[in-house]
């Protein structure tokens, strides 16, 4: 196993498997990976090993040449069905003849899929003592990992040791052309004009402990839309993430400048929606991560989650590739470039669980009241009266 200081050859580098078998906001915060595996190595296939249902923030994007998706479903299969069945995935994967992989997952599954690929090279973070035994010598490079980093500079840190790195840490998502029409036949259809102020709001999550309580988000709604924003609230098809959309939809007066989309839009058309608003509003979520990939300023409220590993990504604004994470402080109202992040200042915050004592809910989301959110939300969109587009 070679020294993670030390800056390897990498002698015929011609295929590299890019492993992130993780959900759709961890696979899209892989994309400067791909910059700096295409600049290292200009000529090779860059293929990417993702989850099914996590594809589409990749596709698309010139950087990534192949998408191969893992089916997740095997795991539920029994005994020998599922052993004949990652047998056979595994078989597939040798047989594409990948010379380098990339693993940024961390897992056991993808230790394994990296040292059956048969590739020379494998890159990963060093496991220590997580997973099976032996885990670490799967690999033949291993870099050291710094928890306190952003997502996005830990990814480029499983590379960066080994000479394989970018100046350009954007992060990339492609927008085809049908899902920009069906943005523009939206506005058209609901009288959107090019002077009307649009915020696109996604009030849910897939974790329902990192979500606000309905009837601050409804309050929040309300105002926007007397103030004379349009609205457009998304959410994905899950029948929990829609149910709770619609009981905050349920407490918003009826107004035309109020679009609900919840549960249709593709990934493609929601990133096409966001791109055309003024502003993004939600929580901590995938399609938050979307909506600062394709340029739209995000204010997120944050709660058991820490902004230092999850904060929107602006990919406008200036970071240090191996400094310190562009949200430094632990908690609170934190701002990287055009986004702004709200948490509480609590001690106990962020804590990574699944609500406060198993209960499914956060009090640090609970408890941030909507005068908080709206003060930043006139701050960013200029609203007379209640703040300028100084400060945040």
């Amino acid at each position: 196993m070679r020294d993670s200081v030390s800056v390897p050859a990498f002698d015929h580098v011609d295929s590299i498997l890019v492993i992130k078998l993780r959900h759709i906001g961890d696979v899209l915060l892989t994309a400067p990976v791909f910059r700096a595996l295409r600049e290292r190595f200009p000529n090779a296939r860059l293929t990417a090993l993702v989850n099914r249902g996590t594809e589409e923030v990749l596709a698309g994007n010139p950087l990534v040449d192949e998408i191969i998706v893992y089916d997740r479903s095997i795991k539920k299969l029994g005994g020998m069905r599922k052993l004949s069945s990652e047998i056979s995935f595994l078989r597939g994967i040798r047989a594409r003849n990948f010379d380098m992989t990339v693993d940024l997952t961390s897992g056991d599954r993808p230790a394994l899929i990296s040292f059956f690929s048969g590739a020379r090279y494998r890159l990963a973070f060093d496991p220590g003592r997580r997973g099976f035994f032996g885990k670490r010598y799967l690999y033949t490079h291993l870099a050291k990992q710094d928890g306190r980093r952003h997502t996005v500079l830990q990814n480029l840190d499983v590379v960066r040791p080994f000479g394989i790195a970018t100046a350009d840490p954007a992060v990339d998502f492609a927008i085809p052309a049908p899902a920009r029409e069906y943005a523009r036949r939206l506005r058209a259809e609901h009288g959107i004009g090019a002077d009307d102020v649009v915020v696109h709001i996604h009030p849910t999550s897939r974790w329902l402990f990192k979500c606000w309580n309905d009837a601050a988000m409804a309050a929040v709604v309300s105002w926007l839309l007397d103030k004379g924003v349009k609205v457009i609230v998304t959410s994905s098809p899950d029948p929990k993430e829609l149910d709770k959309a619609a009981r905050i939809l349920a407490q918003v007066p009826p107004d035309t400048a109020l679009i609900s989309l919840l549960g249709q839009t593709t990934i493609k058309e929601l990133a096409a929606i966001a791109e055309a608003a003024d502003l993004f509003f939600g929580v901590d979520s995938a399609p938050m991560h979307i909506a600062a990939a394709v340029g739209t300023p995000v204010v997120a409220l944050f709660g058991p989650s820490g902004a230092f590993h999850w904060g929107p990504w602006d990919n406008s604004a200036g970071v240090d590739l191996v400094g310190e994470s562009p949200y430094p402080a632990r908690n609170g109202v934190q701002k990287f470039g055009s986004n702004v992040v709200l948490q509480k200042p609590w001690e106990c915050a962020p804590c990574g669980r699944d609500g406060c004592d198993g209960s499914k809910v956060s009090r640090c989301l609970e408890e941030i009241t909507p005068e908080e959110v709206k003060a930043v939300l006139a701050k960013k969109l200029k609203i007379q009266g209640l703040g300028t587009r100084t400060g945040l």
